[in-house]
């Protein structure tokens, strides 16, 4: 009788064990628009991995790419109200409507390379932005990539700016792309993202702005015949959780996932530039014609003084822009 009471104790104590862990176990929704061979879900398949891995199965994540939850808009918004508890967005897209100064991004022509980009977001933007994002029910855990933004079109080849007018350009939905359409005389027009292969096919618009990875991943290419390689932009990605989700976690978890977090970024950047290269030429097979040595003086020219555009002011504090340019010269200064 008493072994039997013995191994009954033990029973219900692994299963109350079990109950335990079950209770403390995290799940998480990850959501993307982009497809599974898209900056935004590889940056969210390694952040899964990671976090899996570090957690023992603690945390899990359950990815939705392809818009599944919605645009990145939607998906946002969904972060910002807890009802997803994570998003990899563009960060000058659909986030400047929660915080503006993310749009100091879409300023062109602040880059010359993504380690000057990287520096400059991952060492001050970074800091500068965390409090913001707070403000707004949400946690900037990293930046990630999407690469320099490129023109494309079905009219014309753009050697210069001036080939530039009268083009309808499909542009995030952001103001500033208005002004950058302004500057170069082009006509902006917002189209969702997993709208947009539709609309260059269906001839809604002439063209679109986007990196290499992305017009090859999205087949941008199979529906466009000219590229410029003007690089106006250089264009991140923010991975973002909801606060209140992020602050109830234990002190252990959050280190789980600010370390997935970090790799992730790490990871997804050297992937997308590992796979750059090879996607330029899929393009090129593609039949695009693209020209890589525009007058990119003609273009800088064009949009110098969009920064201190009264629309864009209002906005971007032309001093956070001109803090970025100070922390790209310091960048420079520290590789001579």
């Amino acid at each position: 009788m008493k072994k039997t009471i013995t191994k009954v104790l033990a029973l219900l104590m692994a299963t109350a064990m079990f109950a335990t862990n079950a209770e403390a176990a995290v799940s998480m929704k990850v959501a993307t628009t982009g497809n599974e061979k898209h900056q935004s879900t590889i940056a969210a398949q390694a952040f899964k991995d990671k976090v899996e891995e570090l957690s023992g199965g603690d945390i899990t994540v359950t990815l939705f790419p392809n818009s599944q939850l919605g645009s990145e808009r939607e998906m946002a918004e969904g972060v910002k109200m807890g009802s997803i508890e994570m998003t990899i967005v563009t960060s000058d897209g659909a986030l400047p409507s929660f915080v503006p100064e993310t749009q100091v991004l879409s300023i062109p022509y602040l880059f010359e390379s993504k380690e000057e980009a990287y520096y400059v977001l991952d060492n001050f933007l970074q800091g500068e932005l965390e409090p913001k994002f707070e403000a707004q029910g949400m946690k900037h855990l990293a930046f990630c990539e999407l690469g320099f933004r490129h023109f494309t079109n079905n009219k014309n080849e753009i050697t210069k700016a001036e080939d530039m007018k009268g083009l309808s350009i499909r542009v995030q939905e952001a103001p500033i792309w208005f002004a950058l359409a302004e500057c170069l005389g082009f006509i902006a027009t917002p189209i969702a993202f997993n709208e947009l292969y539709t609309a260059l096919q269906q001839g809604t618009v002439d063209g679109q702005e986007n990196p290499i990875p992305s017009i090859s991943s999205s087949a941008f290419d199979e529906v466009q015949k000219y590229m410029v390689l003007d690089g106006h932009t250089y264009a991140a990605e923010s991975m973002i959780i909801n606060l209140n989700f992020y602050n109830k976690l234990t002190d252990e978890e959050k280190a789980w996932v600010d370390e997935a977090a970090r790799y992730a970024s790490d990871t997804q950047r050297a992937t997308v530039n590992a796979n750059e290269e090879e996607q330029l030429a899929s393009i090129k097979e593609h039949g695009v014609t693209v020209c890589e040595d525009p007058d990119l003086e003609s273009f800088q020219a064009a949009t110098a003084e969009l920064y201190k555009m009264d629309s864009v002011k209002a906005l971007v504090d032309p001093a956070l822009t001109e803090a970025v340019m100070n922390a790209v010269q310091e960048f420079r200064a520290g590789q001579q």
